[in-house]
């Protein structure tokens, strides 16, 4: 098992202010982070590889498509673009050392267009996603597809329909992720959607139901890990919490109130929380 924290829970970008940070997160006993890369600045994260490397933290790292690069817009020029941004985000993974790229890079988030996914959304975001796959097998990289709820997007909003979508793209380098939060709003049996996803799930999120410390809140997570150690699940679990840092990710993840005493309390109580429920089952 791997133990990772997502750093959106401090920073949309990576900056020199991170270094401290990134060093009390090796210090209690995480495996790796997983990183924000929203900006392509390829410098920036051959850099940053480095720095985790001297550390001896491991990383994932996380990105989203817009309504400018939208894989499943109507306009092919827009689908261009998102292969093109998918391709620059796959090289600055490669730069810094990141193995698997998670995120919600199946449709523009936020975007909605007042029903749900057509035949010709579907088809789209295949062949985009069959592009994206080619250059991320290039750079030696796993795209785990992110579903998101039914609030934050309407192209992928289940364990089956990311399955069926992974497997109509039918590329190894392109899996999926399970994540506690929209599995909690979206699936009527925990269990059966974590079977259903193992086969394609490349990684795993562990975040509460309101975005803070995993364990507090009223995700089902004896059931959850009961069923990641009966697919014997062994991969990277990221927990994923959000608070009001950064008014950008607060405003995009609807968090308008104090969720957690603190950033280092959440991340504390986190790790060893994880490290209890795996501890006592596997």
């Amino acid at each position: 098992m791997k133990y990772g924290l997502n750093l959106l829970l401090w920073t949309d970008r990576m900056h020199d202010a991170m270094q401290p940070i990134c060093e009390r997160i090796k210090t209690l006993g995480y495996d790796g982070v997983e990183m924000p890369i929203f900006d392509v600045n390829l410098p920036l994260y051959q850099a940053w590889g480095k720095k985790l490397d001297d550390l001896g933290l491991e990383r994932t790292a996380v990105t989203i498509r817009t309504a400018g690069d939208n894989p499943v817009s109507p306009s092919a020029s827009v689908r261009s673009a998102a292969v093109d941004a998918m391709r620059r985000t796959l090289d600055c993974c490669k730069a810094a050392g990141v193995g698997t790229l998670c995120g919600p890079t199946h449709s523009a988030i936020g975007e909605f267009t007042g029903k749900g996914p057509t035949e010709d959304e579907f088809k789209w975001g295949v062949e985009t996603m069959q592009k994206a796959s080619d250059h991320a097998s290039q750079v030696g990289v796993t795209i785990a597809v992110e579903y998101l709820n039914r609030f934050e997007n309407y192209f992928l909003t289940s364990v089956a329909q990311t399955v069926k979508f992974v497997q109509a793209v039918n590329h190894p380098a392109c899996r999926m992720m399970y994540d506690t939060f929209h599995a909690n709003i979206e699936e009527k049996d925990i269990s059966a959607a974590i079977v259903q996803a193992s086969p394609w799930t490349a990684l795993v999120h562990i975040s509460e139901n309101d975005r803070s410390i995993p364990g507090t809140g009223h995700v089902q997570w004896d059931t959850t890990f009961d069923a990641l150690r009966s697919v014997n699940w062994d991969g990277w679990m990221v927990v994923e919490a959000f608070g009001l840092a950064l008014p950008g990710i607060a405003a995009a993840t609807k968090i308008w109130r104090k969720m957690f005493p603190s950033e280092d309390q959440l991340a504390c109580d986190s790790i060893a929380f994880m490290k209890h429920h795996v501890g006592s089952r596997w």
